[in-house]
């Protein structure tokens, strides 16, 4: 990973304040296999000082943005990157402190604490990631106050306090728009370093291409990055739901297309498909067949 942004281009001085924390905070080899090996990477030097920069600083970071612009994916790259354990927190509904902090439970013929998540993840110095933060009910959210403000606590009741790690960062995401969602408290957001999300350039889409499948033709990645971007005019303009606005579907279609359909029947169940309105259905359908031959196959895709 530390490559990788050498090849974005990231500032050397900043690589190397990453390395010497990887050196201060060495991860205990019980965590190891929570270290991510990132299979999608984030492209987009801007966000990357910025993230790396707040993090360094011993800030948490809100990601923000509409749906494909990779916030979940530059969580899971600055956890390879910082070398730290991760630890994945979805809110929805029923998420509540006892899911967050732990739990009583019998063991061994007498009650013991069972932690959750977050005071794991504080007692490793590891990252959290709290997905779609603005889904969680306030008592989980009161939670957080102490652990993500300078107190750096976390208390249990009927236990003791549990005093965050020094390493330990929490990087939260967040999408408005989506069922469920609602305005972040102000308390909550002051206590995050907050970085909106770009959506993914053309450029940068075409590299996640390559990176993805590098025997794809680069001039089939153009392609699919304009497909990719006329489809989000169209989104844009409010003439169809994002709905089809599916990056992960975009990479999908590639790989069925490596493994035998042709483009047009890999986007048609990656992309078309998830268009459930058949007016919308018909537009999103429109779009494609006016990008992409409906002959391309695995050998017009692929170099030998």
């Amino acid at each position: 990973m530390l490559e990788f942004l050498k090849q974005e281009g990231i500032d050397g001085a900043l690589i190397a304040r990453v390395e010497q924390f990887r050196r201060e905070y060495p991860a205990a080899e019980s965590d190891a296999i929570r270290i991510p090996a990132p299979r999608f990477k984030y492209y987009g030097k801007e966000i990357w000082t910025l993230a790396i920069t707040a993090l360094l600083s011993g800030e948490n970071l809100l990601l923000v943005g509409p749906k494909a612009t990779g916030k979940n994916v530059l969580a899971e790259n600055l956890a390879a990157v910082f070398s730290r354990p991760e630890w994945d927190v979805s809110f929805y509904l029923n998420t509540d402190a006892s899911s967050l902090i732990g739990t009583d439970t019998f063991r061994n013929g007498e009650v013991s604490f069972r932690k959750g998540p977050i005071c794991a993840c504080a007692e490793a110095g590891g990252f959290g990631v709290l997905d779609e933060i603005n889904m969680a009910k306030n008592e989980s959210l009161a939670v957080l106050h102490a652990t993500l403000d300078y107190r750096r606590i976390i208390d249990v009741p009927g236990y003791s306090r549990i005093r965050l790690a020094p390493s330990t960062r929490f990087i939260a995401t967040m999408n408005y728009g989506y069922a469920g969602t609602r305005e972040l408290n102000e308390a909550l957001a002051s206590r995050f370093m907050v970085i909106n999300m770009p959506l993914i350039s053309g450029e940068n889409l075409e590299k996640l291409l390559l990176q993805q499948h590098p025997a794809l033709r680069p001039d089939c990645a153009a392609q699919l990055a304009a497909l990719f971007e006329e489809i989000r005019k169209k989104c844009e303009s409010s003439e169809i739901s994002t709905k089809a606005l599916d990056l992960r579907g975009l990479l999908a279609a590639v790989k069925l297309v490596e493994n035998g359909l042709s483009l047009r029947e890999a986007l048609s169940i990656a992309i078309i498909n998830k268009s459930f309105d058949a007016f919308e259905r018909t537009l999103v359908e429109d779009i494609v067949s006016a990008r992409i031959d409906g002959k391309l196959g695995r050998e017009e895709l692929f170099r030998p």
